[in-house]
């Protein structure tokens, strides 16, 4: 973090910056700029601050945001956690299409399941390039401050898969819950009664969806809810332990071995079907395997997989068609919405009876 030798520093080199200028007096980045816009939000006390810190410090808007905001860019921005993922592939083209339909470019970002990562891309994006936001957040991302910045910009954002609770914008779901209860009633029904659920995080949207309709399921089928049956896994790197190891830890002994493994994510699933093969668990002789994917190849996986799949081209280009309303209407203003989609089992070899 910068001191105030720094921002001194800055001012001589006239490079002051947005950021600077709020570090300097310690507040928000999305109040110094209201501010400095005579926004009605702010009080006059802190516009006169803002204002006469702004003068001091020699600070001056940046020429190149104002222009883009006054002339259009044509440009948006989506922000995923992954490339390598085949859900997030499809929802990018979904975008692009949309975008393409409009006579807009997209510039898209990966966060690379990275907070910090996703913050700096943010920040990044209020100088003024894009019109729009289109995001699905990362892992660890608990703080949403740096979306905030970018909508108190008047810069329309909206979220599809995993979404924040917090703000209250456009967000383009699938039903998590009822796919989730599915999943699990779907095992239950080809003979499973020791079902076990692996995770990365619950705070993420759709890993506290699938987790419930997960619980649900079991009480539905008077199955005993065992909190031992939940691994939560961590994504690699992060432990000394990844969640490789943590699933051959869970699946070594053969005692207690649980008949099913419901995996909220299909990085999870490939990992078990790694340990399977390593530990001689037959599947799906000796235990069955379900996942939430998009994985094109799931059908040449040994066994092919069974996955809940997700319409993860039609909720990217969903997500788009609504950012682009805001667009085209000029709307300043942002409400809670959910447009929701629904996943569908694909069985295939892994939970054959």
């Amino acid at each position: 973090m910068k001191n105030l030798n720094d921002i001194y520093y800055f001012c001589s080199m006239g490079k002051i910056s947005l950021k600077d200028l709020a570090l300097h007096l310690k507040l928000s980045v999305s109040t110094v700029s209201k501010a400095l816009r005579d926004s009605y939000e702010i009080s006059e006390e802190t516009k006169k601050l803002v204002l006469d810190a702004a003068k001091e410090l020699g600070y001056h808007a940046n020429p190149y945001a104002g222009s883009l905001r006054n002339h259009k860019s044509k440009t948006i921005a989506l922000i995923v956690p992954e490339l390598n993922n085949d859900f997030f592939i499809q929802a990018i083209s979904g975008v692009e299409a949309v975008a393409r339909e409009n006579g807009y470019h997209v510039l898209v970002y990966s966060s690379k399941e990275n907070y910090q990562e996703e913050k700096e891309i943010a920040e990044h994006l209020l100088n003024g390039r894009v019109e729009g936001v289109i995001a699905s957040i990362a892992f660890n991302t608990t703080d949403t401050k740096h979306f905030e910045d970018i909508i108190n910009e008047g810069i329309p954002v909206v979220f599809f898969d995993r979404v924040p609770k917090t703000l209250n914008v456009t967000k383009v779901i699938t039903n998590d819950y009822e796919a989730g209860f599915n999943a699990t009633e779907f095992l239950i029904k080809n003979g499973c009664k020791d079902i076990a659920f692996f995770s990365l995080n619950d705070s993420l949207s759709i890993e506290s969806g699938r987790k419930e309709g997960y619980i649900d399921a079991l009480k539905k089928y008077g199955i005993p809810f065992n909190k031992q049956r939940l691994l939560k896994c961590v994504r690699d790197g992060e432990e000394s332990n990844n969640s490789y190891d943590k699933i051959y830890k869970f699946l070594e002994l053969k005692k207690g071995r649980p008949d099913a493994v419901f995996a909220s994510v299909e990085n999870l699933a490939i990992k078990t079907l790694r340990v399977c093969n390593q530990l001689n668990i037959k599947i799906p002789k000796q235990m069955k395997l379900i996942c939430f994917s998009n994985y094109s190849n799931a059908d040449l996986l040994t066994p092919p997989l069974s996955t809940i799949t997700q319409p993860a081209y039609e909720m990217g280009s969903m997500a788009a068609q609504d950012l682009f309303f805001h667009l085209k209407n000029e709307i300043g203003y942002f409400y809670e919405k959910k447009l929701t989609f629904k996943s569908t089992i694909v069985q295939r070899d892994s939970t054959n009876s």
